[in-house]
């Protein structure tokens, strides 16, 4: 919950430009505040930098006061929407169900989920980090079909390492990454090959080291992103 429209003209036009020297290997997108939507489509519709949103509705449509239905979304031009967010978890309760569901309506509406899974400090320290994020993705793939599990992209963000400035070690994202191909892979030997995201703390000085870790695609960048300098260095080192 970030941004005006004056920082945000700011930030979106560096990102353009600065997204427009790398290579087309690399992709960049900024999932945005639903009211800045239309800012965002209309600062980045010429660009190589895509949008999307932080979160979507359980429905379709109806009377739900205050939510925001994938068919909206769609119609701003997104591509992204980040469901179950381990702060949407935290302070909204969503359980791995409704997550799962949030991730079907994003695909039914034609854009594509970056679905978060991740354990707490506790969770890790009790030895669980597999059987906690392993049940978080499941209830995705038994929710969904192979074709539409096909489409995903998976954010994995240990939640003792997000705004404190923590970070897994190298090893250890590389670890559950690994483990979450496996997982995927267990389903149909397609998904192994799913694009899979690291979200804790990611920032310049660390990204190349955990962006050269075999298996991690990417990163979902936090408060790192809130900086275009800072955020155009971790889309160059992904580029390296």
């Amino acid at each position: 919950m970030h941004g005006s429209l004056a920082s945000n003209a700011l930030l979106l036009n560096a990102l353009a430009a600065g997204a427009a020297e790398l290579d087309t290997s690399t992709r960049a997108a900024v999932c945005v505040p639903f009211p800045y939507l239309a800012q965002a489509q209309t600062l980045l519709q010429h660009s190589c930098v895509a949008w999307g949103a932080q979160d979507i509705s359980l429905h379709l449509a109806g009377a739900y006061t205050g939510e925001v239905a994938g068919s909206m979304l769609a119609e701003f031009g997104a591509s992204f929407v980040i469901v179950g967010h381990s702060e949407r978890r935290l302070y909204h309760q969503e359980s791995n169900e409704q997550v799962a569901i949030k991730a079907k309506r994003v695909l039914e509406a034609g854009l594509t989920p970056i679905i978060c899974v991740g354990e707490t400090l506790a969770e890790r320290e009790a030895g669980q980090t597999e059987q906690v994020i392993g049940k978080q993705l499941q209830v995705v793939l038994t929710t969904l079909t192979v074709a539409q599990a096909e489409r995903i992209v998976l954010a994995y963000e240990p939640v003792w390492a997000i705004g404190t400035g923590k970070s897994a070690s190298v090893p250890e994202v590389g670890s559950v990454h690994l483990f979450l191909r496996r997982v995927l892979a267990a389903v149909d030997a397609k998904l192994a090959h799913a694009l899979v995201l690291y979200g804790g703390s990611m920032k310049p000085d660390n990204a190349r080291a955990l962006l050269a870790e075999p298996g991690v695609d990417g990163g979902l960048v936090g408060g790192a992103a809130l900086q275009a300098e800072d955020f155009l260095a971790i889309c160059k080192a992904a580029a390296a």
